[in-house]
């Protein structure tokens, strides 16, 4: 069999490969590779190199192929991510059941904010699905939150004006994280959208890092400035409590 493989054969090959060393309960040597997918070793060789050159896979001591770092990077952000799903959720849906408005868990992803987790409040007006929307960092009261405890970086370049309302100055939005930090939550109002204002607030891990943040949104008629305010609180309220529920049940246990 010739060496030279179509781009599209070449592909399912890899991925054969890559699928191999992910399913095998004892990681596999290049011989083994080579051998149960009948390929030359020389090709076997090379497509591995190509694997291993962009994180998917690499060797492990004896000169075994394991997984790689992307993929397991990967998927331990998606593990934190579903042990913070399940962490909040109820803080989410008590806070949706108070307030009647939209609450929302967000964390920080390879230089994006990420909406995971979402429960709807009892107002049809104002109950969008935000989970899997792009949202800037700078225009939300949930990035603004990620931004101000280091959980993100404000991004390089232009900062998206989505309304009049949103900040786009460098010094004014550093400005704005300074005062996130000091009263401990972020507020916006029609930054992200005309009508839409938010408060939130963060999450954190057991040594202080901030992981993720939680916010209460919904249209400006129903909610002033100071019932922000006032959901703010409540929510590093809740977020406290929780918390405190949990190391407890750890020190008990």
């Amino acid at each position: 069999m010739s060496e030279l493989v179509s781009g599209t054969q070449a592909i399912d090959r890899a991925s054969a490969l890559l699928i191999h060393v992910l399913e095998a309960t004892t990681p596999p040597i290049l011989s083994e590779l080579s051998r149960t997918h009948e390929i030359p070793k020389s090709t076997t060789s090379r497509m591995l190199s190509a694997l291993e050159r962009q994180g998917l896979v690499r060797r492990d001591r004896n000169g075994a192929f394991i997984a790689g770092d992307v993929l397991t990077q990967f998927a331990r952000s998606q593990n934190h991510d579903s042990v913070l799903v399940s962490r909040m959720h109820p803080v989410l849906e008590k806070l949706a059941m108070s307030t009647g408005e939209t609450a929302n868990l967000a964390v920080a992803s390879n230089g994006e904010m990420k909406l995971i987790d979402q429960v709807d409040g009892h107002y049809l007006l104002g109950a969008t699905n935000w989970v899997g929307k792009r949202i800037p960092f700078h225009a939300s009261a949930l990035g603004k939150i990620l931004l101000a405890y280091g959980a993100a970086t404000i991004p390089l370049g232009k900062l998206d004006k989505l309304t009049t309302k949103t900040i786009t100055s460098r010094p004014r939005l550093l400005s704005e994280l300074e005062n996130v930090r000091k009263k401990g939550f972020a507020i916006i109002v029609d930054e992200l959208e005309d009508g839409l204002v938010a408060v939130a607030a963060p999450i954190r891990e057991d040594d202080g890092r901030v992981v993720g943040a939680i916010s209460i949104s919904g249209p400006s008629p129903r909610l002033t400035q100071r019932d922000l305010s006032k959901i703010g609180e409540v929510i590093i309220q809740e977020i406290h409590v929780l918390q405190a529920n949990h190391e407890g049940k750890i020190g008990a246990a």
